[in-house]
């Protein structure tokens, strides 16, 4: 484990089909993703059972969770896109705590990898690209076109909102795979000069003070990161949604 690109490593547990020649295996990915859904699950269902007037810790816990994406929805996308609530409470929920979930020792972060990211950043943009045309119809397209924009420069604005919004996924995916491996490769890093400076004696376990601080500060840093870019994810498909149900504006 002293590579520091290890720790992304996927890993075959069991078998779940077979189709064809593919094996379908259940990886260590798989388990957290499910673990990820088994902790929000239990923290949303115990946190609003009792739903008391003055509510406890958890529930105080729930019912902020529950404010905080509510209240991204109404500042991006107006009243109309809190019917896409349980979507993007979803999304913000499950790469908060997956993220989470990464930083206890000997776990996996699940963000690290591109194809994770990927997938949720496409499940955003096909729902913009299909409630888009199901609400809007062909002035969908009016999201491609800005107002005031003078005739002679519109055909060069319309190809570059076209790549822009074509994009939206690289960029929305990449930024919380980029932020989640940089990160880990960094604490990893410096995790392993305390302890190659700790075996070298009481000089080494001297100089090892420095590098044990950073990875402290660091970890400290990779909470606020890992809550930063469940936000970002989150109100950037509150942004991306708004153009779908209002693609005039």
């Amino acid at each position: 484990m002293a590579d520091p690109i290890h720790q992304f490593q996927i890993v075959n547990l069991f078998p779940v089909a077979k189709v064809g020649d593919t094996q379908i295996m259940f990886t260590n990915s798989a388990a957290f993703m499910v673990a990820a859904v088994t902790v929000i699950s239990i923290f949303l269902i115990a946190g609003s059972a009792s739903r008391s007037l003055v509510p406890g810790r958890l529930q105080s816990m729930v019912e902020l969770s529950y404010e905080f994406v509510a209240n991204a929805i109404r500042s991006t996308a107006g009243s109309d896109g809190m019917r896409f609530f349980p979507f993007v409470f979803s999304l913000f929920m499950f790469v908060l705590t997956v993220n989470l979930l990464g930083l206890i020792p000997y776990t996996f972060t699940v963000t690290s990898h591109i194809i994770v990211t990927v997938t949720l950043a496409m499940s955003v943009f096909l729902t913009v690209l299909v409630y888009g045309f199901y609400k809007n119809g062909l002035h969908f397209f009016n999201l491609f076109v800005p107002k005031g924009i003078p005739i002679y420069i519109l055909p060069l604005i319309v190809v570059i909102e076209v790549i822009s919004f074509l994009s939206r996924p690289i960029s929305h995916s990449v930024r919380l795979f980029a932020n989640m491996l940089a990160g880990h490769i960094t604490l990893k890093v410096f995790a392993g000069f305390v302890t190659l400076l700790g075996s070298a004696g009481a000089v080494g376990i001297a100089g090892a003070v420095l590098p044990l601080g950073l990875v402290v500060a660091i970890t400290a840093l990779e909470l606020l990161v890992a809550f930063l870019q469940a936000y970002v994810f989150a109100i950037l498909t509150c942004i991306y949604l708004n153009d779908a149900i209002h693609p005039g504006h």
